[in-house]
């Protein structure tokens, strides 16, 4: 696991560390969803943990079918930015009262500056390089972001006063966005009762 990890998905049980759900999207092509570690190579035949991605969510009006590939799970998204969420993939851990759990929301796309998720990375101007952090509507500020470059350098960086932070694009390929907060107090999600949550959002675009 690389060093520059976020801090709050290294307080999480071995299963979960460094592990996100992610978008992956060529041109107006089917959506690729993956959960495994962003930052590294993925094994042969997807992530171990991969089988826990059941059935993400997609936010839109409708839901395609879903399509289990090796490593991946695929879906004809509509036109225009990708976004999926689940809250539904591991299992709340920890002693009884105490219990912790992860919702994950993912996003491929720059075009669109709303943020229509609970936490979300969203471009201050359409196809720009310059992201702000958005936490119930409202811009994230001091906190980090890690950024993923097509050759998997990788870089943390902390929000500005307007929870935003912008990077060189260094060069063709995807890019991966990253951020995650964690909250405490009961929660409510599919898998169960939870009193922390960790949130963790991704977002992925391509520089052509």
């Amino acid at each position: 696991m690389k060093k520059l990890m976020l801090a709050t998905l290294l307080a999480l049980p071995t299963m979960t560390q460094a592990h996100e759900v992610w978008i992956e999207r060529d041109g107006s092509g089917p959506a690729r969803i993956y959960l495994g570690e962003p930052a590294e190579p993925p094994p042969e035949g997807g992530d171990p943990e991969f089988p826990k991605l059941k059935a993400p969510k997609l936010l839109s009006g409708s839901q395609p079918s879903q399509r289990r590939m090796a490593g991946f799970i695929e879906v004809d998204a509509p036109a225009g930015d990708v976004r999926a969420w689940d809250d539904n993939v591991f299992a709340p851990w920890g002693p009884e009262g105490k219990k912790e759990g992860v919702i994950y929301y993912a996003r491929a796309g720059r075009s669109d500056t709303r943020a229509q998720m609970p936490l979300e990375i969203v471009p201050a101007t359409a196809n720009g390089d310059r992201f702000i952090l958005v936490r119930d509507g409202k811009p994230v500020a001091g906190h980090s972001v890690t950024v993923v470059t097509p050759d998997k350098w990788s870089r943390t960086f902390t929000t500005d006063e307007s929870g935003g932070f912008s990077f060189p694009v260094r060069g063709k390929g995807r890019y991966l966005l990253s951020g995650s907060t964690k909250e405490t107090g009961p929660h409510a999600t599919a898998a169960g009762s939870v009193q922390v949550l960790h949130r963790t959002t991704t977002t992925t675009f391509v520089a052509k």
